[in-house]
C-alpha cells in the first residue's frame, strides 16, 4: 500500500519531465491518475508503462489552453475512479524570449494562457470535486524565475509564474476552511527539455548549473519528490506555501 493508495490524481504536462516522472511516482505509491498532455504517443506510452507495472492510469490529450480539456479531465476522474484528490497542474511552456519592445503580443498571451490560465482553468473544475473528497491537494508548478530573481528576457514566463503564486495562495485561503490545501511548487533548474531550452549551449548550461548552490541541474524524480510531499499526507498542514526544490538558487550570490 502506497502513500496515495486510493486517492485519484490529474497531472497535466504529464507526457515528459516533471510531469512523467510524477506521474510514474503517484501510480507506484497506489494512485490512478488521469495524465493530461499535447504528445499523444509519448502519452499513451506512458499510461501502457504504468497498466503493465500494475497502476491505474488514463490518457487525455490536448492543449490545456482549451478550457473544455480541464472540464473534461475531471469527468474523466469521475467516470474511471470515482472522485478527484489531487491535481498538479504543471503544464508550461518557456515561451518566446527576448527584450520587451521586440515582444510581439501573440506570444505573450499564448505563454500566459499555457502557464497560468491553464491553471485556473484547471481549478476551475478540480475545485469543486475536490471539496467533495474531505481533503485534497492542489499543486501549481510556479517558478523561483519572476518570484526570487529576475532573469533578462524571460518577461512572460516570469510574468505567469509570478502568477500562480498568487492564484495558489488565494485559494488557499478561500477553500482552506474546507479541506482543500493549494501550494506553489518552486523547481530549480532541472534537466528536462525546456531546462535544457532556457539553456542551449554548453556555456549556458555551464552557467546555470553554477547558479545553483547545489552546482548542478535536478533530475525530475528529484522534483517529483517534492510533488509527492505535497500531494500526500506528509504535508497534511501546509498550504499557500512555495515550497522550494531549487537546488539552493534562489539564496546563492555565488
Amino acid at each position: 500500500m502506497g502513500i496515495l493508495a486510493g486517492k485519484t490524481a490529474i497531472i497535466t504536462g504529464a507526457s515528459s519531465g516533471i510531469g512523467c516522472e510524477t506521474a510514474k511516482l503517484f501510480a507506484s505509491e497506489g494512485a490512478s491518475v488521469v495524465l493530461v498532455a499535447r504528445r499523444s504517443e509519448q502519452l499513451h506510452s506512458l499510461v501502457d508503462g504504468i497498466v503493465a507495472a500494475g497502476g491505474k492510469a488514463v490518457a487525455l490529450v490536448g492543449d490545456v489552453k482549451d478550457e473544455y480539456l480541464a472540464k473534461r479531465g475531471v469527468e474523466l476522474a469521475i467516470e474511471h475512479f470515482g472522485g478527484l484528490d489531487i491535481a498538479f497542474n504543471n503544464a508550461g511552456t518557456l515561451g518566446a524570449t527576448g527584450d520587451l519592445a521586440a515582444m510581439r503580443a501573440e506570444d505573450w498571451r499564448d505563454t500566459i494562457d499555457t502557464n497560468l490560465s491553464s491553471a485556473f482553468f484547471g481549478a476551475k473544475y478540480q475545485v469543486p470535486a475536490m471539496l467533495k473528497r474531505g481533503k485534497a491537494s492542489l499543486i501549481f508548478t510556479s517558478s523561483f524565475v519572476g518570484y526570487t530573481i529576475g532573469m533578462p528576457g524571460m518577461l512572460a514566463y516570469s510574468a505567469s509564474k509570478a502568477g500562480l503564486v498568487g492564484l495558489a495562495r488565494t485559494l488557499a485561503v478561500e477553500y482552506g476552511g474546507r479541506g482543500l490545501r493549494v501550494n506553489a511548487l518552486m523547481p530549480g533548474g532541472t534537466d528536462t527539455e525546456m531546462g535544457h531550452a532556457a539553456a542551449a549551449s554548453p556555456e549556458a548550461l555551464a552557467f546555470v548549473e553554477n547558479l545553483h548552490v547545489m552546482k548542478r541541474l535536478a533530475q525530475p524524480l528529484e522534483i517529483a519528490k517534492a510533488v509527492l510531499f505535497l500531494a500526500s499526507d506528509a504535508s497534511s498542514f501546509v498550504t499557500g506555501a512555495t515550497l522550494f526544490a531549487d537546488g539552493g538558487v534562489s539564496m546563492s550570490k555565488t
